[in-house]
């Protein structure tokens, strides 16, 4: 089970928070629970649960997401992400979810998209007491990290961060692929806050497939 450490949210706000499995649990039963100790966690929502807390699982993708919103201080505290074992202790991620007014680290929007190709940037927010704390964007599934003042290239695509040094930096992905499509996460220090980024197929390459294959059609009934 793969999770974040320390989640922060905005008060009044909502957050998305991933919850990674292996494979061999697509079937298994998800739920969330909240306690210090795994011993004396009370549940709070299984999957498909809907209201406060929402989860929603994704077996395709071995995740699933538990969903907060409303955040209130009260929901401050220590939460597991659980799969469900018969025969066997159920296997599960602690992680801590703060709640504040001005959140140690927060972005505007915890979903951003783009086109196969093109660019697309975040703008990841911190607090004063996180000017210089080391800042990263990390990707989810292999817990890989891209740190401020370093651009890193990856076949076609490539990730750059630039901090202000005042409140906020900046992650730009350029040339974008489907398979970056997945979750990440901006930091500042040990704070975390979750990011779903979805790469959409380029309209220009179908449309010129398209035109290729009608055009080979024309001209095999000429």
């Amino acid at each position: 089970m793969k999770t974040l450490d320390h989640v922060t949210v905005r008060e009044g706000g909502s957050v998305t928070i991933p919850c990674l499995y292996d494979s061999q649990y697509k079937l298994n039963s998800k739920f969330w629970c909240r306690g210090f100790t795994w011993s004396f966690c009370q549940i709070t929502a299984h999957a498909n649960d809907t209201g406060k807390w929402t989860i929603t699982d994704y077996p395709t993708h071995n995740i699933f997401t538990m969903k907060l919103t409303n955040a209130r201080s009260s929901d401050s505290g220590h939460y597991w992400c659980a799969v469900e074992i018969h025969a066997k202790p159920d296997d599960r991620k602690h992680l801590y979810l703060t709640v504040q007014q001005a959140p140690d680290v927060s972005v505007m929007n915890g979903s951003v998209s783009g086109h196969e190709g093109d660019n697309v940037s975040v703008q990841c927010f911190y607090t004063s007491g996180y000017q210089n704390k080391l800042k990263q964007w990390c990707r989810y599934k292999d817990q890989s990290c891209y740190t401020e003042k370093r651009t890193d290239t990856s076949q076609n695509s490539s990730v750059q961060i630039s901090d202000d040094g005042r409140s906020s930096f900046t992650v730009l992905m350029t040339g974008l692929r489907l398979s970056d499509s997945g979750w990440y996460f901006c930091s500042a220090g040990d704070r975390e806050v979750p990011v779903q980024l979805t790469v959409q197929k380029d309209n220009n390459t179908y449309k010129n497939t398209c035109k290729s294959f009608i055009s080979v059609i024309l001209w095999k009934s000429i």
